[in-house]
């Protein structure tokens, strides 16, 4: 996807110190940033960062988000929560292309503490430029969209 996107971007205080540069790179590659991030070194929640874009991603707000804490884990696994969200932890860039041309990945968690700037760098440019293949793997995000449509209602 070549063009411009929305992209919201959110951190908790481990991914403060990667935190510019990701917004520099967006801006620099022309794309609008809602940024939701923490600003501060103080101790935060994950998941106040992450499911405030998850809910951005998934209503339609942003067209993709970009998650950053100390292993990218904890925020994947809060944005997933989020129904239309298909949050990926990415550690290279092949990673992250197979996310977006396999799964259509729609947001992108990374690792602070565990990725270098230029490796979190290369990972969310190849990742904005990746397409979603389609095909054969339509059919199989459509089946994960069901499920979770079917299931919306239930506690």
């Amino acid at each position: 996807m070549g063009s411009v996107m929305k992209v919201a971007v959110g951190n908790d205080h481990r991914g403060l110190c990667v935190r510019p540069r990701v917004l520099g790179l967006l801006a620099e590659l022309g794309h609008e940033v809602h940024d939701l991030g923490a600003s501060g070194p103080a101790g935060v929640d994950y998941p106040d960062y992450a499911i405030p874009v998850a809910e951005e991603v998934a209503a339609g707000k942003a067209d993709r988000g970009v998650l950053i804490c100390a292993t990218g884990h904890g925020m994947c696994i809060a944005a997933n929560k989020v129904h239309g969200v298909r949050a990926v932890n990415s550690r290279d860039v092949i990673d992250a292309e197979l996310s977006r041309r396999h799964n259509d990945s729609n947001i992108l968690c990374l690792a602070a503490d565990l990725l270098g700037e230029d490796q979190i760098e290369r990972i969310i440019r190849a990742w904005l430029l990746t397409d979603f293949e389609g095909g054969r793997h339509t059919r199989r995000r459509e089946k994960v969209d069901a499920y979770e449509k079917s299931h919306e209602n239930r506690s």
